[in-house]
């Protein structure tokens, strides 16, 4: 069993755990669900946009601990001062540290669109996005089928949340859908971890116009953010090399000003 596999298979324990103490109807009993979500797609069409989805996290299974030393509210919100155009937060637990309250606190100090950055089998899963504050949610096309996808982006848009779809290869082309608002190519395996940051610029062409294109994962350098732009890319989604500074906002702004 690979790390997406034993991911997902968690995944599923947590949502029956949680569904037995909170009902879809109580999350739904929070302002956060009602509120106007912030949109990422109009965040990255601004002339200014740094494009930059800077994200929280505090380990993973291929890195173990990045930074678990600072708070989500203080980086989040120093992330926003640099320049994001969005932040990312990892509200997994068992295998990158994460909680919904990340989300939750962050959400009252920004004004930019928060991703819930989570692995998203079940519909509840998008309700809980909208009660944590979240603005969009990612599906990952490795874990679901091309039906899934549209069942669940659908579920999204129907609540006002945007959906990022995170594809990994060619053969995963066919999930995107109508109701996918932005398409992501993650250069790491998910099944492996292995990076390859040539996979965006490969697939950059195969993704249909009317589809926001967001590189993600492996990128260190603001000159590769110059190489995808000129191959059509909005966004950039980007952890690992923030956040193992011991300021990761400072680390944003240093980035920025050198693209």
């Amino acid at each position: 069993m690979n790390i997406l596999e034993k991911i997902v298979l968690r995944k599923s324990e947590e949502i029956t755990e949680r569904k037995r103490t909170s009902s879809l109807e109580s999350l739904k009993d929070h302002p956060y669900y009602y509120r106007s979500a912030y949109s990422l797609v109009n965040s990255l069409q601004g002339d200014n946009s740094s494009g930059i989805i800077a994200e929280f996290k505090r380990r993973s299974p291929s890195k173990g601990i990045i930074n678990d030393k600072v708070d989500p509210v203080v980086v989040t919100s120093a992330y926003q001062d640099a320049g994001a155009a969005a932040v990312s937060i990892l509200t997994d637990t068992d295998f990158f540290g994460g909680s919904s309250e990340d989300v939750t606190r962050s959400r009252e100090a920004l004004s930019i669109p928060i991703l819930r950055k989570e692995f998203i089998v079940d519909p509840y899963q998008i309700h809980e996005a909208r009660h944590m504050g979240a603005d969009l949610i990612l599906l990952i096309a490795a874990c679901l089928s091309a039906s899934q996808v549209q069942d669940l982006s659908a579920e999204a848009r129907s609540i006002g949340l945007e959906v990022l779809l995170e594809l990994h290869d060619e053969d995963e082309l066919d999930h995107i859908c109508e109701t996918v608002d932005l398409v992501g190519i993650n250069n790491r395996s998910l099944k492996t971890f292995d990076v390859d940051i040539e996979r965006s610029l490969r697939m950059a062409s195969a993704i249909p116009e009317g589809k926001p294109k967001v590189a993600e994962s492996g990128i260190d350098d603001p000159e590769q953010v110059k190489m995808f732009r000129k191959n059509g890319y909005k966004g950039f989604l980007i952890g690992e090399n923030f956040m193992k500074n011991v300021d990761p906002g400072n680390a944003l702004k240093q980035f920025i000003s050198n693209i």
